[in-house]
């Protein structure tokens, strides 16, 4: 268990070498109840290894993303929806029964909502009407939220601007 408790403290890069030494040496964490950590419930992690703060500083680096590596089938996802513009995938650290990441296929600048120019709005409107696509696939349609988290002292870890959908139980306000 001190393995496991040791681990979950662990932030940004540091967390991969934690994982690297955890498979080398064949160790098998118990599942803890995501309860007994409350900071990691009340947050989306999309990738254990990002760090909100590091994350912002190479936001506009144009270096390639998680979301990037998804979008090129490097890094596999579990796909709910997919069409010329936008993709949308589960969340691996859900936060709801439906927790839905809709993502654009090209950032094109666009790593955050608050950078956001006049040029991205047909895009945004893609990425809103996806949700709405998905939460019909995801049966949802009647109650489910929207997220955008921007920038760092909102929580987004990834610099792609990308739409969180959640629902499947009733969902509390507010919400942070």
């Amino acid at each position: 268990m001190a393995a496991m408790s040791s681990l979950i403290l662990l932030r940004g890069p540091y967390i991969v070498k934690a994982l690297g030494f955890i498979k080398a040496s064949n160790y098998i964490p118990r599942i803890v109840p995501a309860s007994r950590y409350p900071l990691q419930s009340q947050r989306s992690y999309v990738a254990a290894a990002h760090d909100e703060e590091a994350a912002a500083v190479n936001a506009d680096t144009g270096a390639p993303t998680i979301f990037d590596k998804i979008i090129a089938k490097e890094i596999p996802a579990s796909v709910v929806y997919e069409d010329q513009k936008v993709l949308a995938f589960r969340d691996i650290n859900p936060q709801a029964p439906v927790h839905v990441l809709i993502i654009p296929k090209s950032r094109d600048g666009l790593t955050e909502l608050g950078k956001a120019e006049q040029r991205h709005e047909d895009i945004l409107g893609n990425l809103l009407y996806a949700a709405k696509i998905v939460a019909e696939k995801e049966g949802i349609v009647d109650g489910f939220r929207v997220v955008i988290n921007s920038g760092s002292s909102a929580c987004q870890s990834v610099y792609h601007l990308h739409l969180h959908v959640l629902g499947g139980r009733q969902l509390k306000w507010p919400p942070g």
